[in-house]
C-alpha cells in the first residue's frame, strides 16, 4: 500500500453497519440477475487464509518477522482481514473462519481452500516453495493476489507465477464473466486506489491507470489464480471504518462488492 495514513483513525462506532448501507445500494438480486440465495451458501466455510512469505527485504536476516508493520506480506493486517471476515459473515449464510497467516510450507495450509497473497511484487517463492504452491492449486485451491501496480510490478509477480505454471497463460476476466455477478452484480471491475493515492486525488499509482481482474485456469477452465492488478482491495477494507475518510467510502463498498464476489466464486465453481 502506497501511502499509509500518518495516524490511527477513530473507528465508527457500528462501522459494519454504515458499509452494508452503502454496499446496500447495488441489489444482491434482481429480476434480470438472480444471485445465489443464502441457503446455496449456507454449509460453505471460509477462511481468510494470509500467506507470509520471503521477499527482497527478508535477505540479511532470515525468514519473515510475524510483525503487522514491517514486511510486506503484512501489509493492511489484520484490520483487513478482520473487516473483510465480518463483512462477509454479514451478508452470506457462509461460516466464516478466524483469520489466520500460513507459510506455504506449513502442514495446515490444506485445511484452508483460499488463501492471500499481498504486495505479490516483492515475493521470492522459495525452490520448495513452487511444487507445493502448484499442487495446492491443482488440488482445488484458489490464490487470490492484490495490491501491486504498474508494469515493473506486473513483471515481478509473472516471474514468480511462471515458476508455478510456466506452461499456463495468465487470462482476463471481464464481464460477463460469472465472478462479477455471481452475488453483487458488478459492471465494471473496479479500481480501488490505496489510501496514499485517495490523499492524492487519483486512484492510480506506479503507471498502472488500468484495473484488471486477470487469472490463471486449470483444465476446467476454472481460475486457480486471482491477480487483482493495479487496485488495492486490501485498502479498501481495512479504511473501511475510517470516520475521518468520508469520501473514501464509496470505494470501501465497491472494494467489498468484488472481493465478496471473488471469495463465492472459489467457493462455488
Amino acid at each position: 500500500m502506497a501511502g499509509r495514513a500518518t495516524r490511527v483513525p477513530r473507528v465508527l462506532q457500528g462501522g459494519v453497519g454504515l458499509v452494508l448501507a452503502v454496499m446496500a445500494l447495488v441489489p444482491v438480486a434482481d429480476a434480470q440477475m438472480p444471485a445465489l440465495p443464502d441457503d446455496r451458501l449456507a454449509g460453505l466455510q471460509w477462511t481468510f487464509a494470509r500467506i507470509r512469505y520471503s521477499s527482497w527485504a527478508d535477505e540479511g536476516r532470515g525468514r519473515p518477522r510475524m510483525s503487522y508493520w514491517e514486511d510486506p506480506w503484512a501489509i493492511d493486517a489484520p484490520a483487513a482481514e478482520q473487516n473483510l471476515s465480518r463483512r462477509l459473515k454479514a451478508v452470506t449464510a457462509i461460516e466464516v473462519g478466524e483469520p489466520v497467516v500460513l507459510t506455504l510450507d506449513d502442514e495446515k495450509l490444506w485445511q484452508y481452500p483460499w488463501i492471500y497473497i499481498v504486495e505479490p511484487s516483492n515475493l521470492q517463492l522459495t525452490d520448495a516453495e513452487v511444487p507445493i504452491l502448484r499442487e495446492f492449486l491443482l488440488r482445488g485451491g484458489t490464490l487470490t493476489m492484490d495490491d501491486f501496480h504498474g508494469p515493473y510490478e506486473w513483471d515481478l509477480t509473472v516471474r514468480q507465477l511462471s515458476r508455478v505454471f510456466p506452461d499456463r497463460e495468465i487470462v482476463e476476466l471481464e464481464p460477463p464473466h460469472p465472478i462479477f455477478s455471481c452475488f453483487y452484480r458488478i459492471e465494471k471491475y473496479p479500481q480501488i486506489p490505496g489510501l496514499g493515492s485517495f490523499f492524492s486525488g487519483r486512484t492510480w499509482e506506479k503507471g498502472g491507470f488500468q484495473p484488471h481482474l486477470r487469472a490463471i485456469l486449470d483444465d476446467a477452465g476454472r481460475p486457480m489464480v486471482l491477480i487483482n492488478w493495479n487496485t488495492d482491495m486490501g485498502d479498501g477494507v481495512e479504511w473501511s471504518n475510517a470516520e475521518e475518510y468520508p469520501g473514501y467510502i464509496r470505494f470501501t463498498a465497491m472494494a467489498y462488492q468484488m472481493w465478496i464476489n471473488e471469495v463465492v466464486y472459489s467457493l462455488t465453481h
